[in-house]
């Protein structure tokens, strides 16, 4: 396993800029960098479109002030004052952010404090998401989640879709079809998995057989049990077992 200072060579030796690549290319959020000052020195291309402008080297050296009406400025102001006075970050500040026509819409956002080398605090960065979007993506989890919680919970008992579907309000075709689209599974492979990963819970932190983990697991036998496990994890429950005491 490597150390410490083998982590911190391989981080010295990256060329710089790499990681906010990742933001360049990630849906539905904006990322920011500011200075000591709170002046922008960096924006990926949804933040820069966001603030109306085509280009990052539009942004840089600006204020938020500059850039967006007094109000919501002054707010975005005291929370950076705030990041930067306590070295904490904020996360989860429900905000008026506005687009590049000017209205307002509500955004979910994160910052954290940003540090040189010597240690010393040298600005800050965060993300802004789309709290209608992120809403909206979770919704279909969200509608499924009381059949998803009991598939979980009750990983014993026989699948029932009916029952299932009922607790959704959706009929049997419309919960199999809803549930495949939003878990890219069906309900059976998702009990699987609960199933799955119970057993793992019970190989890693018990003495108990594996025909007791088995039925805990609600597999009803030895050779069910061993087929899904190895279907999902790779190896056998015994050898599961073996490397997790391995390693610990």
């Amino acid at each position: 396993m490597p150390t410490t200072s083998e982590q911190g060579r391989w981080l010295d030796g990256l060329a710089p800029g790499q990681f906010r690549h990742l933001f360049d290319h990630l849906p539905g959020a904006m990322f920011f960098a500011k200075d000591a000052a709170l002046r922008l020195m960096m924006g990926n291309p949804a933040f820069v479109e966001r603030c109306g402008r085509r280009d990052e080297r539009e942004i840089v050296g600006l204020t938020d002030a500059e850039l967006f009406p007094p109000k919501l400025a002054d707010k975005y102001r005291l929370d950076d004052l705030q990041v930067l006075a306590t070295g904490r970050p904020l996360r989860g500040l429900i905000e008026l952010f506005p687009d590049a026509s000017g209205s307002p819409e509500w955004f979910v956002t994160d910052k954290l404090p940003l540090f040189g080398r010597d240690g010393r605090q040298c600005g800050l960065c965060g993300t802004v998401r789309s709290y209608e979007q992120q809403r909206a993506a979770m919704q279909p989890y969200l509608d499924l989640a009381p059949a998803a919680e009991r598939l979980k919970r009750d990983i014993q008992q026989p699948l029932d879709v009916g029952s299932l579907a009922a607790t959704t309000g959706l009929s049997v075709r419309q919960f199999e079809r809803k549930f495949r689209e939003t878990f890219q599974m069906t309900p059976r492979a998702y009990l699987m998995q609960m199933r799955v990963i119970r057993a793992c819970e019970l190989l890693r932190g018990t003495d108990l057989p594996i025909t007791r983990v088995a039925l805990q697991a609600g597999f009803y036998d030895h050779s069910d049990f061993a087929r899904q496990f190895a279907r999902q994890m790779g190896q056998t429950p015994t050898a599961y077992r073996k490397t997790c005491r391995g390693r610990g």
